[in-house]
């Protein structure tokens, strides 16, 4: 049963195998220069205590890439289901087959568990190797990612540490089950697909944010929580525009699940991402005509700091960096006890139903 399974698997594994070869070489290749980089321009900019401009350019320069390798690895588990799990039965439906293979000696559940178990392993291993070296290679990326595009954002959790596994295991189970279900392997295909991208959109947003109670709490404005901040020149116009970024002060890589502009008196001014006009004083003070003539960010950080001292702040609900790993196991098991509850269903009705 190894030997036929593996015959009939062969030249998809050796497909994906050597998919998996190109990338871990084009990686290996390319990444001691990025991480070179990267330390070469850490030791530049700690010399003046100021490393965010260099983040942010290094990170532009690489985003195409960082987002390519990214998609590499949230697309693998998808392209398992499709390619490796809907076929795996109904190929064997399809072509006839199964009157001869489920009525010899061997029984349909020994069968059943030798595909799944060979199959399933490459599919968790493959997907495993890719989030290592993508991970691997996105270290610096990852330390220096914009906000939006830190490890715990949706965009790139997906991609990093043992979750991949957890999604391809699903996925794999997910093609079998509805494989069983509608017997002809192009729908098979199609609804798997649709389901997968159903639940990956939906967990992010329904499920991971409440794994663990997020934290609440308000923060002082500045650079880091503050994506736009324009003044006005010549004294006109009623106050300072301000737009927040999804980011929290002194919480680097946080997860920023709900983030607000509140006044003194913790009425809602904005949420983030909208501009919000703050009244403050264009004509004297840190943010007057004549203060912020002066070069620098010297004068823009005074009248932030005058905002601040108006009381207003930022109120934000995130989920802590701390949380990357205990949401990593967290929604691995999830994902591997849905993989097993269809396992369960696919070997119940291999037996009873289908023929």
């Amino acid at each position: 049963m190894i030997w036929l399974t593996w015959r009939q698997f062969r030249a998809a594994a050796a497909m994906t195998a050597g998919a998996l070869a190109v990338l871990a070489a084009v990686l290996a290749v390319t990444g001691p220069e990025l991480a070179g980089d990267y330390s070469a321009g850490i030791a530049g900019c700690a010399a003046n205590g100021d490393c965010g401009r260099f983040f942010d350019r290094f990170f532009d320069e690489h985003q195409t890439s960082f987002l390519a390798v990214t998609l590499v690895v949230l697309v693998l588990p998808a392209l398992v289901g499709l390619f490796w799990g809907a076929p795996l039965i109904t190929r064997e439906l399809e072509s006839g087959t199964h009157l001869l293979v489920w009525n010899q000696s061997i029984t349909r559940s020994r069968w059943l568990a030798v595909k799944l178990g060979l199959v399933g392993l490459a599919a968790v291993a493959a997907a495993g190797l890719c989030s290592l070296v993508v991970t691997w290679w996105s270290g610096p990326l990852d330390r220096s990612a914009a906000p939006g595009f830190g490890l715990m954002d949706p965009l790139v959790f997906g991609a990093r540490g043992v979750v991949p596994m957890g999604y391809a295991a699903f996925a794999f189970v997910l093609g079998v089950t509805v494989g069983m279900l509608v017997r002809r392997t192009l729908p098979a295909m199609a609804i798997t697909l649709a389901v997968f991208a159903a639940l990956q959109i939906a967990v992010p947003l329904l499920v991971r944010p409440h794994l663990l109670p997020p934290v609440s709490a308000s923060f002082e404005l500045g650079r880091d929580n503050v994506d736009d901040f324009l003044v006005p020149g010549g004294g006109a116009g009623p106050g300072a525009h301000v737009m927040l970024a999804p980011a929290i002060p002194g919480r680097p890589g946080a997860w920023v699940l709900s983030g607000e502009l509140v006044d003194g008196s913790g009425r809602v001014l904005g949420d983030e991402g909208a501009g919000v006009l703050v009244p403050v004083s264009l004509t004297s003070g840190p943010c007057g005509t004549s203060a912020m003539r002066e070069p620098g960010e010297g004068a823009m950080s005074a009248c932030l700091a005058e905002v601040n001292r108006l009381g207003y702040r930022q109120r934000a609900v995130y989920q802590p960096f701390e949380r990357f790993w205990p949401f990593q196991w967290i929604e691995t098991g999830l994902y591997a006890l849905l993989a097993l509850g269809l396992t369960a269903f696919c070997f119940d009705r291999l037996r009873r139903r289908l023929s």
